[in-house]
């Protein structure tokens, strides 16, 4: 076998055209449950990345590295020793993982109550990992950093993880898989602080959303830079993820940027932040995700705030759709009101992506909604609701999926179910085709936004 392996090597050499290296690393990266080969996973030796072929195997130059760091889509990330990989044919065994996550905020990581619930809960049910708040929706930074513009900025008024490294460690060790939430352009104290790097209006005045918070300009280059810092900070710190949330421009019209507002330049801001922070996050061997609005997945422009799936599939690992029924306001097509078919929502969103992208399920992970209706007569969202939507992902085969609660307030009932409860939305009938926004099927020019995050 290893005779076979080792002549797989070279012919894999030869194909890729390459001379073999003065030191030469010749791999395999198999699945460590079946053993079968793992194609496509990423392998970062020196700070430069090669891919697997579809046998597993891969050929790279030593340069004087010490590690070798592999990942790959729906595994856990790994890094061995590369004197392992000097006897050829070495092989690189990664664990399968599909995270399950709960949603701590900067002040929640940071309750002890709250974070002891939420460990609790992963420790006696499936859920297996956290997304945390690094840099928060009011432009917090929770830990201290060496970002001199943090200071500057005011964002490092509170720190609730004075100790991060030693934090993720802990939750290393409990098996936990973390992911660091990095709130991007929606940054009031830095807009603020630096009002040249500002959203505005077109009377020149500084933009706020609706919740009175200022947005910077996502074609600012020193406010990408600052953003990308943050996210090689927390990488370095020991992160498995990087997940970019606000991600794009305002959902405001009258905006004004340093740019002409037009599609193509709004969707080159985004598409452009996601390369350079993908290039920067390299030596990490972190996955990277951002978080899109749902209407995303229906939409075939940029819903007016540069995210445009199809582009985005071309840089991020995972795409995490917020498909939180009570935003989906106008409905998706055969369902009017979203709140009573959870199922259907998240299952239909997620197909559509998946369809439009041309992306393996194990690309998505999506966001479901573990808080009250809002929009459709204030429901709750427990048991049955949640269970309906996690079935959904299940269903289509996305890598985990993560519940969002504002206040971190969870409950067994939110990840454990009975039959009964899940009744009510495991086959409910769709209604009639009902007209979005006046085109029939979520997809005209006019984009559809969903009011949440």
């Amino acid at each position: 076998m290893r005779r076979l392996l080792a002549i797989a090597f070279a012919l894999t050499a030869a194909t890729i055209g390459l001379s073999p290296p003065s030191s030469p690393l010749l791999g395999v990266v198999v699945d460590a449950l079946t053993g079968k080969p793992v194609g496509n996973a990423i392998v970062t030796v020196d700070g430069a990345e090669t891919r697997t072929d579809d046998r597993g195997t891969f050929l790279a130059s030593e340069l004087g590295a010490s590690t070798v760091r592999v990942r790959a889509h729906g595994y856990r990330r790994t890094e061995v020793p590369v004197d392992t990989v000097k006897r050829p044919p070495a092989e690189i065994r990664l664990v399968p993982v599909r995270p399950k996550a709960l949603y701590l905020s900067v002040y929640g990581i940071g309750n002890r109550t709250l974070r002891e619930a939420a460990l609790e809960l992963i420790d006696t049910t499936e859920l297996n990992a956290l997304v945390i708040d690094v840099k928060a929706d009011r432009g917090l930074i929770g830990y201290p950093s060496a970002i001199a513009l943090a200071e500057q900025a005011g964002a490092q008024r509170v720190i609730t993880m004075p100790d991060l490294r030693g934090l993720l460690s802990t939750l290393r060790q409990r098996g936990i898989y973390t992911i660091a939430r990095i709130v991007v352009f929606k940054d009031d104290p830095l807009a603020t602080a630096r009002p040249d790097l500002a959203v505005r209006r077109r009377d020149g005045s500084i933009y706020r959303d609706r919740e009175a918070l200022a947005w910077t300009d996502p074609h600012k280059a020193e406010v990408r830079a600052y953003n990308i810092a943050v996210a090689r900070e927390v990488a370095a710190a020991g992160f498995d993820e990087i997940q970019f949330d606000y991600a794009r421009m305002p959902d405001a019209t009258g905006l004004v940027y340093c740019e002409p507002d037009t599609l193509q330049n709004r969707v080159a801001a985004i598409d452009g932040f996601l390369r350079e922070a993908r290039t920067a996050l390299v030596p990490y061997n972190v996955f990277l995700a951002i978080d899109i609005f749902g209407y995303v997945c229906w939409n075939p422009d940029d819903t007016r705030i540069g995210q445009q799936l199809e582009r985005i599939g071309d840089v991020v690992d995972y795409i995490s759709p917020m498909l939180y029924p009570s935003s989906f306001q106008f409905g998706i097509p055969g369902y009017r009101n979203p709140v009573e078919h959870p199922y259907e929502i998240v299952h239909r969103s997620l197909q559509r992506a998946v369809e439009r992208t041309g992306l393996a399920p194990v690309r998505f992970r999506p966001w479901l909604q573990a808080f009250p209706d809002y929009a459709f007569g204030g429901r709750s969202f427990t048991g049955g609701e949640v269970r309906a939507q996690i079935t959904a992902a299940d269903d289509i085969g996305t890598n985990g999926w993560m519940l969002w609660n504002p206040h971190n307030r969870y409950s067994r009932a939110d990840v454990t179910v009975t039959d009964a409860a899940m009744s009510a939305y495991s086959s409910a009938p769709a209604e009639r085709p009902t007209k979005c926004v006046g085109a029939g099927d979520c997809t005209d020019a006019t984009p559809l936004m969903n009011r949440v995050r």
